[in-house]
Order: structure tokens, then sequence, then C-alpha cells
């Protein structure tokens, strides 16, 4: 083998391997565009954890926020609210199981829905299960909130207890930062 013919086949492969790495390179340069478009934009992001004050919230009065474009109710219940909840046999309910983002699949009992200890706090999505309607506060057979739209009632712990929703009215991830602000998300 000639002298000659060593080069040229140095030379050769260095012009594949060049090719292919300007390609590679301008391939991914193409593609970064596209998948970056993927990513949730800025304003999806800054919405994805909210804090909301509630130290101007009397007991038997509720918020509601909008949280990733969804109303989330924030109810201070009263003694008797609270008393209400936690009288009811979970046994009876048609849906005995509570979607808790913050404890996972567990049972619909007014402790597992609660935001705290006391079972003061209740923070639950506000979209009726049936059709994602708006339940309204304060209504219904059980003094909790009721759909107008189909006739799901829901009771003073976002149960389900008569009407066509399925289910419960879900908790969402939330937890207290301080004495007057919840964490959303």
């Amino acid at each position: 083998m000639s002298n000659a013919d060593d080069t040229a086949g140095t030379r050769r492969d260095f012009l594949y391997y060049a090719t292919a790495g300007t390609g590679a390179v301008a391939v991914g340069a193409a593609a970064w565009p596209l998948v970056n478009q993927m990513n949730p934009s800025a304003d999806v992001l800054a919405l994805s954890s909210i804090r909301v004050d509630v130290g101007g919230l009397e007991p038997g009065s509720q918020l509601t926020v909008k949280w990733l474009g969804k109303p989330v109710f924030i109810r201070r219940r009263t003694e008797e609210e609270i008393e209400a909840a936690r009288s009811v046999d979970i046994s009876e309910l048609p849906d005995p199981i509570a979607q808790n983002e913050n404890l996972g699949e567990v049972d619909a009992s007014d402790a597992n829905r609660a935001l705290d200890e006391t079972g003061e706090w209740l923070v639950m999505m506000g979209v009726c299960t049936h059709l994602g309607c708006v339940p309204l506060g304060d209504a219904g057979d059980f003094g909790g909130w009721f759909c107008p739209c189909h006739g799901s009632h829901y009771d003073t712990s976002g149960r389900i207890r008569k009407g066509p929703a399925p289910t419960n009215l879900p908790v969402p991830v939330a937890e207290f930062v301080d004495e007057t602000t919840i964490k959303l998300g």
C-alpha cells in the first residue's frame, strides 16, 4: 500500500465524519425549537402554585380563587359545619373515596378532606364532577354545595350525597405556609 492511498483514506474518513457531525448539529439546531415549544410557557409556570391570604376570612365564609384555570373553594367552616361533616357514616356515601392530592386515595372521612387537624379549613376544586359546572356554596340538601345545572348535592365536606355527580369534589395540593397564607400547588 502506497503512502498516497493511506493519505486518501484518512482524508476521506475525515470528510465523512465532518459531514456527519455537521449534519447532526444542523438537525439538532432545527429540532430544538420544536422540542422547546413543548415546555410550559412562563404564565403557566407562574400559576403552578399560588399563595392565598385567608386572614380576613370569617368562620362560615368562603373564598373562591382561580388556580390552573379552575375555581378553588377555600372555606373556613363553623363548628356546626365540621360536626355535620364528621357525623356522616362513610359507608353511606355514594363515593367513599377521597381524591386528596396531599394524601393520595384515602377514605372520604372529613379528617382526610380538611386542610388542618381542627377541620376548620376546607380547600377543594370548585368544579362539579358530573359535567364541570361550578356548584353554589351554602346550598343544597346537605348545607354544602349545590350544582343547579343537574342537581348534584354536596355536603359540608364537599362529598357527593345526592344527584348525578359520580365523585366527591377533589382536594388539591394545599398547605398553610404561615398562619394566614395557604399555598396551592
